[in-house]
């Protein structure tokens, strides 16, 4: 399958929201209690996903299909972190691969690698020093695709979803 990378704007933030929440309950739905689930994904709406796109301190990809339906995305921006790696942060420019989801019909297509490739890009861009991410200690998959793309381990990251602490660990490439 072919598809398309162009920047997300506001006006996309619904298609960016519902590429978040079915990706995310696909591959994360099964750990959280589903009312716990129901009120996260209700905060992840279409007015946060908007102010991301606008915001100049994000940079959102959008990958679309041939017949221009939404297969996945990127988001860049700031998180905090300090608070797990100070060290790691101080004094130097970094951001954070914020999220990086695919539809069903977006995997195997190489589009995740192209949405990083693009996201290391845009940091390189940007002047960053370093990316960051997190990612969940059982989502085996995406961590074997981080290392393939030299991020490393270098702390922890606790991901709160209602009551549910995930075990994230935070990954580093520098730039």
């Amino acid at each position: 399958m072919s598809f398309a990378l162009r920047r997300a704007g506001g006006a996309d933030a619904p298609a960016v929201r519902q590429l978040f929440h079915d990706s995310f309950t696909a591959t994360f739905g099964h750990i959280y209690p589903p009312h716990e689930l129901a009120d996260f994904l209700a905060e992840m709406s279409d007015a946060r996903f908007r102010a991301a796109c606008e915001a100049d301190d994000h940079a959102v990809m959008l990958a679309e299909g041939p017949g221009g339906e939404p297969l996945g995305y990127c988001m860049l921006g700031p998180q905090e972190l300090s608070a797990y790696i100070p060290d790691l942060l101080e004094g130097r420019r970094w951001w954070v691969l914020r999220q990086l989801y695919l539809s069903e019909q977006g995997k195997g297509t190489g589009l995740a690698d192209a949405l990083t490739d693009w996201a290391i890009a845009e940091a390189r861009a940007r002047g960053m020093q370093d990316l960051y991410l997190t990612v969940w200690v059982e989502n085996h998959r995406a961590r074997r695709f981080y290392d393939r793309h030299g991020f490393v381990e270098v702390g922890k990251y606790p991901y709160v979803v209602g009551s549910t602490v995930d075990d994230d660990r935070i990954l580093r490439l520098i730039l």
